[in-house]
């Protein structure tokens, strides 16, 4: 996540983007720390951080592959190579901060705090991790903010539209745990039906803010 991000980082378009967008990438370095610390101290994980990075991956379904592995690094990959392109920032923010961040990030977040909270268990790791959400909310602010920016020109908007009908689907899938049955599973002892509403409230608040409406996802797909 950290260095897929660079090519956004270039593609600032005031000084005032640039020093935030800056943070941000900063930010993200940081919250690596934080699961490579999870990793090693609380499962026993031994070895380098690429060597829990490759432990980690062992539990990734094929849909987060697809996702952080193919999209998000193609279409950082266009930011890299022409920074000024308007459309491709558009698609980068709508993937990161919508969909990456807003969707899955902030639900896994909110679940796993409650989970653990709920238990009492691993406090430390619910600060550390409470801290981390608000990052993720400061960062989404950002998206819905650009987008709606954006979204003032009836083809950025309905680029916008085209790319979360795109994306939804396969964010859907990132959400099931490896394994599970993706038509009836469970996170932890939530429901799918608790999750995917949590995930996608979240989004449709944030669409309509940027003015996107959530009937033209379906004329968009």
């Amino acid at each position: 996540m950290t260095t897929q991000f660079s090519g956004l980082v270039m593609s600032y378009e005031s000084q005032g983007e640039e020093a935030f967008l800056t943070t941000q990438q900063v930010d993200e370095a940081r919250h690596a720390q934080h699961f490579n610390r999870f990793y090693e101290q609380v499962l026993g994980i031994d070895g380098t951080f690429e060597d829990r990075m490759r432990e980690a991956r062992k539990d990734l379904n094929p849909a987060f592959i697809e996702m952080f592995d193919g999209v998000l690094v193609d279409w950082g990959r266009r930011l890299v190579e022409n920074p000024g392109d308007v459309e491709a920032k558009v698609d980068f923010v709508t993937l990161y901060h919508m969909i990456i961040e807003g969707t899955l990030a902030l639900t896994g977040q909110w679940f796993l705090t409650d989970f653990m909270e709920r238990k009492q268990i691993l406090p430390g790791w619910v600060e550390g991790f409470k801290l981390i959400s608000q990052d993720e909310h400061r960062h989404v602010a950002y998206g819905t903010w650009f987008l709606r920016e954006k979204a003032a020109d009836p083809a950025l908007r309905q680029r916008i539209a085209e790319r979360i009908a795109e994306l939804i689907p396969l964010a859907s899938a990132v959400l099931v745990p490896t394994g599970q049955d993706p038509e009836n599973y469970e996170i932890l002892d939530y429901s799918m039906a608790e999750t995917n509403a949590f995930a996608f409230k979240s989004l449709q608040r944030r669409l309509k803010v940027i003015g996107i409406d959530i009937a033209s996802l379906a004329v968009a797909a």
